[in-house]
């Protein structure tokens, strides 16, 4: 006999949805078209933010989305926020099955406050490193964050997108029983139809925000180091940010102004993983980047930094290449070597990273073990929580 849909509550500190994508906000709506596909039923509950969707109560995907007004004045408008999402948790507390809070800020500390108070299940997912080395669990953060840590240490589960992110959250005192390392997921039948052209050469891809953390001057540095060696290589820049004028300046000044496309935000994202054959993501620090997950479902090997979630998903020489982050030299000799191989070698190694995405991080498998947890059973291992192989 099956057992009841669930009403999940999913709980995220930031506009949904977001204009222009968002990690954290973009794993809320795949994981909730994931779960009303498996019949279940979810809500979204977010702060009314001025940059984004007014309207109180709207449905995106056809999940119901309630937005909490706040008046915006520093610290009055925090503590109104958080009292308004107190009174919506305690008001429906009967409703929802268990609360996913998708950000380890400060409304996670009330969700698990609450949570233990009214025997609510609460999920509390760590979704990037800025949590752990900025926020509300890094070491020696402010008084408002310390206050926020003793909340949060109520919650009944966690959720750490990476291997060394479930390892560093264990070393902040939380219970290892309590954290689960459970990927981002991604839909790989949005890219399981896409085509190359059997003969393409080597055209790198990097999709994300043009900031500092992506280390993209590193990047342009290094396409220029393996350019006369690779003279039908080339380089695709999609995403928009702070350091777009400057990166196309590098650019110009290196002489690779026809080598290097910067396309700018787009949402053909499926076209643009389609005009290429290698994907990079070169980051100083992520916790588990969606890019690199929808680059390897669409079956591009991957040239990588070894930080956060890149290192439990790309096996060096098998489906990509990994350097140390911010290594001019290493992601250099990355590059070559994927710019040496032939078109063939590089869809096998392609092949081989969709199936490792399908593997470990496919929707299907992220949400029957979410559907585990939501229900307080203990989700079985899967390959993200298996010792590291050695590259």
């Amino acid at each position: 006999m099956n057992a009841r849909p669930l009403h999940v509550l999913m709980v995220l500190e930031s506009s949904y949805p977001a204009e222009r994508g968002g990690g954290a906000e973009g794993q809320v709506r795949t994981l909730a078209r994931g779960l009303r596909a498996r019949g279940q039923r979810v809500t979204v509950l977010v702060p009314r933010l001025r940059r984004g969707p007014q309207q109180k109560i709207a449905r995106v995907d056809g999940v119901p989305v309630c937005r909490l007004a706040y008046p915006r004045v520093p610290l009055l408008g925090s503590v109104w926020l958080w009292l308004a999402t107190t009174a919506f948790l305690v008001r429906r507390r009967h409703r929802y099955d268990a609360w996913h809070v998708h950000i380890a800020h400060h409304l996670a500390a009330i969700c698990a406050l609450l949570g233990r108070c009214l025997n609510k299940r609460v999920l509390v997912k760590v979704a990037g490193s800025w949590e752990l080395e900025r926020g509300t669990l890094a070491p020696g953060s402010g008084a408002l964050n310390r206050l926020a840590y003793l909340g949060l240490r109520h919650a009944g589960a966690w959720q750490a997108i990476s291997r060394r992110m479930a390892a560093t959250l264990a070393t902040r005192g939380i219970a290892a029983s309590r954290i689960v390392a459970l990927p981002n997921a991604v839909h790989t039948e949005r890219f399981a139809d896409l085509q190359r052209a059997p003969d393409m050469p080597a055209r790198f891809i990097f999709i994300g925000r043009m900031t500092e953390e992506k280390s993209l001057d590193t990047l342009i540095d290094a396409f220029a180091d393996i350019v006369p060696t690779h003279r039908d290589a080339s380089l695709l820049l999609v995403g928009t940010g702070a350091l777009e004028t400057p990166l196309r300046q590098q650019a110009h000044r290196l002489g690779l102004g026809a080598r290097i496309d910067f396309a700018g935000h787009r949402d053909d994202i499926e076209a643009q993983l389609c005009d290429a054959s290698i994907g990079v993501q070169c980051s100083r620090i992520e916790g588990l980047s969606n890019t690199l997950l929808e680059s390897m479902a669409a079956g591009l090997p991957m040239v990588a930094s070894r930080i956060s979630g890149n290192e439990d998903f790309v096996r060096d020489g098998e489906n990509g290449w990994l350097f140390e982050p911010g290594d001019r030299a290493g992601l250099a000799r990355c590059m070559a070597r994927a710019a040496t191989l032939t078109p063939l070698q590089r869809r096998t190694m392609g092949d081989e990273a969709r199936a490792t995405v399908k593997r470990q991080a496919g929707v299907e498998q992220v949400v029957a073990r979410l559907m585990a947890l939501y229900r307080g059973e203990r989700a079985p291992l899967v390959a993200t929580e298996l010792p590291s192989r050695s590259s």
